[in-house]
């Protein structure tokens, strides 16, 4: 066996090439190589020979009496000194012997081609692999860093789990195994095809799906998650069969499912929800582990508003406003929380008439009100500099404010009535 065609044979082995692909590529390279020795004027063609292993170069001329142009044509005595029965504008092609004196220019340009060619087939053969198992979760080693990324081999070919794809916190090394959610495989890719990620919400409900039996047969639904990656994260579960418990088939025995998770996730705090078609109860589920008492909805607007008692809207609201805004995430609405106190005095007359003014947010009125300011007269009485320090407006917003209540105490002397919450009914408010 010929030199070459060991090395064609190896390659397409240890690289998954199709054979008749690399053939192309090596006489691609080798008739560029060929112009660049001798020009392009010269008609040439290059083929492999499958039993010598060899590549073979064939320069063609056309038989003429009368030469003009010798890399084209050849005269008629010349031409039947190599084949006696060649007649004349006949073209008569010569095997070249010496393929291998290209030069090094020529042998460089057919390098270029073969390494070109072989990165274009390697793409091809990637992106069969690994195009079905976009979507799921694969294992690798950590094998080297480059600016922020780590690079992942999977076996066959490496994957890149960017910095923003990477939990914080957790460190790696080369050599160490990794798990990652495959999240796309890309075709034409000049760099790495295939891109990783550990903090998409994909990758915590697959690892769910992995834990829990349930969830693969079917039974058991993720419904929704959130997630702050390396904190906190929430996923919503329901059940298709009434006697079983989504909750508890994805804590599992001892909580030894939901564990495996938190381990996987370097020790990522997991709330699991009970999901719901009503609004108003899936927030008080997601927004466990406070207690909600009563939840106001705005469906037009797709807004809730969740009264808690005083002494859990810290527990509602979370580190940094860590829970309710994972739940939110969770529901796609907007959610806010106020404590039962801060209701009631939102809810108070005083407030509702200062709510009436123009430029005054619930926040603004909120202040006024546990100032003692508990309507327009008290505002557009109250000392200038007092309306800004409570409302945290500069002087000429605070001076036009107490404009607006002078003229509003004029009009309305004896107003003692509220009306209800801006775009919160009473009737909707549900226990």
């Amino acid at each position: 066996m010929s030199e070459l065609k060991k090395i064609l044979d190896q390659i397409c082995r240890d690289k998954g090439i199709d054979r008749t692909l690399m053939i192309e590529a090596i006489e691609e390279a080798v008739r560029s190589a060929v112009r660049k020795k001798y020009g392009g004027k010269r008609d040439v063609e290059v083929q492999y020979n499958e039993v010598l292993g060899e590549i073979e170069v064939f320069r063609y001329r056309t038989v003429v009496d009368d030469v003009w142009d010798e890399e084209s044509e050849i005269h008629i005595d010349e031409a039947r000194k190599l084949s006696p029965d060649i007649e004349l504008e006949e073209d008569l092609g010569e095997k070249l012997d010496n393929v291998a004196e290209l030069g090094r220019i020529a042998a460089q340009s057919a390098k270029q081609v073969i390494i070109h060619k072989m990165r274009d087939a390697e793409r091809e053969v990637v992106f069969d692999m690994f195009r079905d198992r976009e979507g799921t979760i694969v294992d690798g080693i950590v094998q080297r860093f480059e600016r922020g990324k780590m690079i992942i081999n999977l076996g066959r070919t490496d994957a890149v789990l960017p910095r923003e794809g990477q939990i914080p916190k957790r460190s790696y090394k080369q050599g160490d195994r990794i798990r990652a959610y495959l999240q796309e495989v890309r075709h034409d890719a000049r760099d790495s095809q295939l891109l990783l990620s550990r903090t998409c919400n994909e990758f915590l409900i697959k690892l769910f799906e992995l834990e829990v039996p349930e969830i693969a047969e079917g039974i058991v639904k993720i419904m929704g998650a959130s997630r702050e990656p390396g904190f906190r994260a929430k996923i919503a579960v329901a059940s298709s069969e009434s006697d079983v418990d989504p909750v508890g088939a994805c804590v599992g025995v001892r909580g030894a499912r939901v564990q495996n998770v938190v381990q996987e996730l370097q020790g990522e705090r997991i709330d699991i929800v009970p999901w719901s078609p009503d609004p108003a109860r899936y927030v008080a589920n997601a927004l466990a582990p406070a207690e909600v008492i009563s939840v106001a909805v705005d469906e037009e607007n797709h807004s809730l508003l969740a009264i808690v008692p005083d002494d859990q809207l810290s527990l509602a609201i979370g580190r940094q406003g860590q829970n309710v805004r994972l739940a939110a995430r969770l529901l796609s609405w907007r959610i806010d929380v106020k404590s039962e106190k801060a209701y009631q005095s939102l809810s108070s007359p005083g407030c509702q008439s200062l709510l009436e003014l123009d430029g005054i947010d619930e926040a603004e009125a909120e202040r006024l009100v546990d100032a003692g300011i508990d309507s327009p007269e008290k505002l557009a009485a109250a000392p200038l500099a007092e309306i800004v320090r409570l409302t945290g407006m500069d002087e000429d917003a605070a001076a036009l404010l107490k404009i607006q209540a002078a003229e509003a105490g004029q009009e309305q002397p004896d107003k003692t009535d509220a009306e209800p919450v801006p775009g919160l009914p009473q009737d909707e408010i549900e226990d």
